[in-house]
């Protein structure tokens, strides 16, 4: 199964060189062990848009955005056979921020992925 994590904090700023160094480590390790798809960090909110549906309209606000409390600051996708390696796997990265960053607080949200022909059958054993 796939799953997504999606990490959310309040911290303004970059993350610091050891954390950037501890996780790229996590992340080579990942990919070479086949289990990490894809990763990214994303850039501050001023470089982008949200595109709105509203009624029957859509239109397009460039950042900033109003301000808000907690921020996605980057995601990662990977195939684990269940939901407790993928719980292990994030606890980890958890970890690295504990570890490297003191004093950064945030959320790793953990979500299993739709894929065609298997969101059926997870969503009917739920």
């Amino acid at each position: 199964m796939r799953y997504m994590y999606i990490v959310r904090s309040s911290h303004q700023g970059p993350p610091s060189e050891a954390l950037m160094e501890a996780m790229d480590k996590q992340a080579k390790e990942e990919i070479q062990s086949g289990r990490m798809i894809d990763q990214g960090g994303l850039l501050p909110l001023a470089m982008g848009a949200e595109i709105v549906l509203k009624g029957d309209k859509v239109s397009v606000v460039d950042g900033p955005f109003v301000e808000s409390k907690e921020v996605i600051g980057g995601f990662a996708i990977f195939e684990f056979p269940g939901k407790e390696e993928a719980i292990a796997s994030a606890q980890a990265f958890m970890e690295l921020h504990r570890k490297h960053m003191p004093g950064w607080e945030g959320v790793c949200e953990m979500r299993p992925m739709a894929v065609h022909g298997v969101e059926d059958e997870a969503c009917a054993s739920s």
